[in-house]
């Protein structure tokens, strides 16, 4: 590396950090002293910066790993200090190996001879839109998996209620399955409670509702059942 070493230094008080499900490896230098790790929690995020500001750091920057890097990113931001967030590609250290020692002095003399970027970070508003909407998808792909479990319990019965009705957790859908789920085997009597808007007749309905009733069954068409009501 003696050809790099000569590049000028551009950040002189530089930090480099190698961010860990764990532990976060932290670089102030390129000597062994000048490498410490630290822990993941509230208290060790705030060991980290008043061990930064005894050293004079005034400029950090870290690799963003999964999103173990979020909370100490806003500790240090918050405590004052310009810190850089950086993509693995402008980090890849040289072939051969690797440690989280020399991962961390890599990234921290990288960023002093001025050789890494900040990556895009969207403001707090799109961050948190950006939570909720993640969230919303979660429980949407959640709903219909509980939604396509139930329809499985009806076909394994051979309750064909998903071709009658568009939606089998539709206001006549519930009522039908909770009827079922209260005793109820009349088809004709299940029938009736579909709305009056539905398209299908209550002569088709029944006969979608002419099954096998195997407890097994039933017991777990309680329980999808019951979970949809649960997150609904």
């Amino acid at each position: 590396m003696k050809k790099e070493e000569k590049l000028p230094i551009i950040h002189a008080h530089a930090a480099g950090i190698d961010v860990g499900s764990r532990l976060h490896y932290l670089a102030i230098g390129q000597g062994k002293d000048h490498v410490r790790s630290f822990g993941v929690y509230t208290q060790d995020h705030q060991e980290m910066i008043r061990y930064l500001k005894e050293n004079g750091i005034t400029t950090i920057a870290m690799e963003s790993t999964g999103n173990y890097w979020q909370t100490l990113f806003a500790a240090l931001e918050k405590a004052g200090f310009e810190v850089i967030l950086v993509c693995g590609s402008q980090t890849k250290n040289v072939k051969g190996r690797k440690t989280d020692v020399q991962d961390c002095q890599w990234i921290q003399w990288l960023h002093s001879v001025g050789m890494l970027s900040h990556s895009f970070i969207p403001s707090e508003w799109f961050f948190n839109l950006r939570i909720y909407s993640r969230q919303r998808l979660k429980y949407i792909h959640h709903q219909t998996a509980i939604i396509n479990q139930i329809q499985k319990a009806l076909r394994a019965m051979n309750l064909r209620l998903e071709v009658a009705l568009n939606d089998v957790t539709g206001k006549s859908g519930r009522d039908i399955i909770e009827a079922i789920l209260k005793g109820e085997r009349n088809p004709v009597a299940l029938a009736n409670l579909a709305d009056y808007r539905v398209k299908k007749s209550r002569e088709e309905i029944a006969l979608s509702l002419e099954g096998n009733w195997e407890a097994a069954h039933l017991f777990v068409l309680r329980q999808h059942y019951n979970e949809r009501l649960l997150h609904n």
